[in-house]
């Protein structure tokens, strides 16, 4: 089967699920569905042989399997991978939202910019209505009030003519089109940095917010509801924690909570808890951007009003860089309001997905499990190992770091995202890891463990704790990216090729491109410029150099010449000239003129003829 033939029953089959899940009253996205397909593929309680070629007995299973796990809305490993699909599907780092939000605004502004750029005004009538447009172009580039509001259009126009006066537009039109998105640029920043002068000596700027204040008020609010999300998620871990050591050491506790989805429900608020600190972080540097530009704005205001203090004109090159500054520190403030709600936005949504905690496990249920057990916090436990170590010579072919001995220790990069290599595999649990102890480099990835003792059951053989590690990510695929294991689980294994291509569904083979580039010559060049192949010019060099033999050269040095330096002179060589000429001449000579005589005859018998030349000499003519 081709590549675009499996390609088109794969999207058969989640479409099928879709459709499925709709009749059942759940709707559920491709992307989820897709995941879905996955884990149910992974998982090896379903016995599929994804090393083998799939039936299309096997796709109505999996389609049933998927089906099944989709409308089990009591499952909190189904709400974690709803978790994680939003996350990844909506999530964007302060840079990528940003750049984002300015590629958006300058695709809403385009149309103005265009109609802007592109007009030829020649009336007076013209060139009015392409100043109107460009006050309409700094109002809405800035975002400083509603282009509706009169009084907010009349300060803009008062505040461009300012800086740019209408007689000038002749001059503006007479730019190339990247010269005026340029200046357009330019004058919106100028005309958003006077309004915001304006405002602070209070001549104006009545309808724009206070960014920084709200911004001062707001941070604060959003961090304290990110924290008592991380509280909660920190109580619920450290008691499913509690409950699932108990049903390993206690086989009638484990009868008795079998029977819960405790593993599942910690997966959950792991993860939750993954994402809050990611959005926290977020918060904090947002917090720090806002307070750093808070001084730079107070600065530069200052550093204004020293230098327009009470006079009548100042000098352009003086206040316009600090209008300029002004307005990029205030769309700074304007990027951290965006990122403030985008963070608030994605708190909220994330909620909904631990919400199943509660309806599961109530908070008097939990009370009544927890009776008689000790329910111990992360930190509790990581206080508890900090005095033990490994010793190093206890492991011949291991590879150990510590503080003490190892650079940029707190910026290594952990392994299951810090947790415990040894409890997940074995325990199914996720216990924090204490570098303190010790951090194991195998293979170039280093793995941190919960006590002394898990890191030496680990390090006898890594390579088989990291493999049930796998399984048990098979077995619950939410783990695959709690656990960060996304790059052992980037494709299925190929199908095998066999059986008969109507009764199978194959997988086709992972393709890509791929290219590589060498240098041309690596090795230095070693090209003889003597050597010759055309025996005809070996012959004519041998000649030349059989006549240098017999040659001398001769050279003398005289008392005048020495230490003299060269000389030379350059004249212009004679041309050849010539010259041609032409003469046009004419004569004229008489006409002749000879008359005969007697011709007819006469009475006589004889005839006598006479000849008359009545011709003129040449010297008469």
């Amino acid at each position: 089967m081709s590549s675009d033939q499996t390609r088109n029953v794969v999207k058969k089959i989640i479409r099928e699920i879709g459709q499925e899940c709709a009749t059942q009253g759940q709707t559920v996205s491709e992307t989820l569905v897709a995941f879905m397909v996955k884990a149910v593929a992974l998982d090896p309680r379903n016995d599929l042989k994804v090393d083998q070629i799939l039936t299309k007995e096997d796709m109505q299973n999996i389609i049933q399997l998927c089906v099944t796990r989709l409308l089990d809305t009591t499952n909190p490993s189904l709400s974690t991978i709803k978790m994680q699909v939003y996350f990844d599907t909506n999530y964007a780092n302060r840079a990528e939202l940003l750049s984002e939000q300015h590629r958006v605004l300058e695709a809403r502004l385009a149309p103005v910019v265009r109609d802007i750029t592109d007009s030829c005004p020649h009336l007076q009538e013209e060139m009015e209505n392409v100043y109107r447009k460009i006050v309409t172009y700094v109002l809405l580039a800035s975002g400083l009030g509603s282009p509706t509001d009169i009084g907010v259009v009349r300060e803009v126009a008062a505040a461009l003519q300012s800086v740019f006066p209408q007689r000038e537009i002749i001059t503006f039109t007479s730019l190339a089109k990247k010269n005026k998105e340029q200046q357009l640029k330019t004058l919106a920043m100028l005309v958003t940095g006077i309004r915001l002068y304006n405002k602070e000596c209070r001549k104006g700027g009545s309808s724009i917010d206070d960014l920084p204040a709200i911004l001062n008020e707001a941070i604060p609010s959003a961090t304290r509801t990110i924290d008592e999300g991380l509280n909660n998620c920190h109580i619920l871990a450290h008691r499913y924690t509690a409950l699932l050591e108990s049903m390993q050491e206690d086989q009638h506790r484990h009868t008795q909570l079998s029977s819960f989805k405790l593993k599942e429900a910690l997966f959950n608020v792991r993860q939750y808890e993954a994402f809050l600190c990611i959005l926290l972080s977020d918060a904090i540097t947002s917090a720090q951007e806002v307070e750093k530009m808070h001084v730079q704005f107070a600065t530069t205001m200052e550093r204004l009003k020293n230098t327009v203090e009470n006079k009548v004109s100042v000098d352009a090159s003086e206040v316009f860089p600090l209008f300029v500054a002004l307005s990029n520190l205030w769309t700074g403030f304007q990027d951290e309001m965006l990122l403030l709600k985008f963070l608030a936005n994605m708190t909220n949504n994330l909620q909904q997905f631990s919400e199943i905690q509660s309806q599961l496990f109530p908070e008097e249920l939990l009370t009544s499990l927890l009776e008689g057990l000790t329910v111990k916090s992360d930190e509790e436990r990581l206080r508890e190992t900090m005095g033990t170590r490994v010793n190093v010579s206890d492991f011949e072919n291991q590879e150990w770091l510590f503080p003490e001995t190892t650079d940029n220790f707190d910026r290594l990069l952990i392994q299951y995202h810090g947790f415990c290599a040894h409890a997940i595999g074995v325990k199914g649990l996720t216990l924090p890891g204490n570098p303190a102890i010790g951090i194991l480099k195998h293979k170039e990835k280093c793995y941190v463990f919960s006590s002394r003792e898990a890191a030496y059951i680990f390090a006898q053989d890594p390579d088989k704790f990291i493999q049930l590690n796998v399984e048990k990510a098979k077995e619950y695929a939410e783990l695959i990216q709690l656990l960060e294991l996304c790059h052992q689980f980037e494709y299925f294994v190929p199908y095998a090729q066999a059986g008969a291509p109507d009764k199978c569904l194959m997988k086709p083979i992972v393709k890509c491109d791929s290219s590589s580039q060498t240098d041309t010559h690596i090795l230095p060049p070693t090209i003889v410029t003597s050597y010759e192949w055309n025996e005809w010019e070996m012959r004519r060099k041998a000649i030349k150099l059989a006549n240098l033999r017999r040659k001398l050269t001769h050279a003398m040095q005289t008392d005048l010449s020495n230490m003299r330096r060269q000389n030379c002179t350059q004249v212009y060589l004679p041309k050849d000239v010539s010259t041609q000429t032409k003469r046009d001449n004419s004569s004229n000579v008489p006409r002749p003129q000879i008359f005969l005589e007697g011709l007819r005859g006469r009475s006589s018998p004889t005839t006598h003829m006479v000849k008359v030349n009545l011709t003129r000499a040449v010297d008469e003519t």
